[in-house]
């Protein structure tokens, strides 16, 4: 086997703070002596684009390379369009203008988050100052989604199976899910104040970084009603950079770094 290393794929953002931390999470990953590690966009973010990323670890001396797709649901358009840029796919399943990536070193690529279990603890841990009575609580976890066929499959599975272990970790009475494209987010807080009159609705959003999307979009969509909501996403948290760990481990072979 070749030299290995990491490339961390996140989507990329305009806010300093959430691409701060981004890298901050990946700084924190262990990974063997010898293994480069690099923090790459998909877009905005100037001179760090996948691309950079490629470059960076073949110039020192990579040859293959661990692609972690730091995104929410395996439904994301993006892990489509990058999984065929890398050459993982050989044709998109929808139209993109991503091209493939220049690169002599051979790609593996893991998985993103969708219900990973100590993600699922993360949210409970989120959860915590929010709640009192879980036996009396409906968390409701809010996500971007995807409105596209197949891709918007893939997030409500993701989502339902993490809802299961939130439930089964927190206690609480109903964990539901709901998704921002299509927009359902409304229509689910209401259906269950509407059922459950005597239950309080605490809404968990399943995003990386806080910015736009939990800070203004859900707080829009939830005008009016009565809920419980921190606005805090998974980062910052050391639960992601072990989540990073835990995606690279069966690909690593220790042997030629120690």
């Amino acid at each position: 086997m070749g030299q290995q290393g990491i490339l961390v794929i996140s989507h990329g953002s305009r806010s300093l703070k959430w691409v701060l931390l981004v890298d901050e999470a990946v700084r924190a990953v262990k990974v063997p002596p010898g293994v480069p590690i690099y923090s790459a966009f998909l877009e905005i973010v100037e001179g760090r684009t996948i691309q950079d990323g490629i470059k960076e670890l073949e110039r020192q001396g990579v040859t293959e390379i661990i692609a972690v797709p730091f995104f929410v649901s395996s439904g994301s358009t993006h892990l489509d369009e990058i999984g065929y840029a890398l050459g993982i796919k050989a044709e998109p399943e929808r139209p993109t203008d991503l091209v493939p990536f220049e690169r002599e070193a051979s790609v593996r690529i893991t998985r993103p988050i969708d219900d990973d279990p100590q993600i699922a603890e993360l949210l409970v841990e989120r959860m915590g100052e929010l709640s009192d009575e879980p036996e009396k609580e409906i968390v409701i976890l809010v996500a971007h989604g995807s409105d596209e066929p197949g891709f918007e499959e893939r997030w409500r599975q993701g989502m339902k199976r993490l809802a299961e272990r939130v439930k089964k970790i927190g206690g609480f009475v109903v964990v539901d899910y709901a998704l921002l494209l299509p927009e359902e987010v409304r229509k689910k807080v209401i259906c269950w104040q509407r059922d459950c009159p005597d239950h309080a609705v605490l809404i968990a959003p399943l995003f990386l970084s806080e910015g736009y999307f939990t800070g203004t979009l859900i707080p829009e969509r939830l005008e009016g009603l009565s809920y419980r909501y921190n606005g805090k996403a998974l980062l910052p948290s050391p639960f992601l950079s072990r989540w990073i760990e835990r995606q690279i481990e069966p690909f690593i072979d220790e042997s030629d770094h120690f």
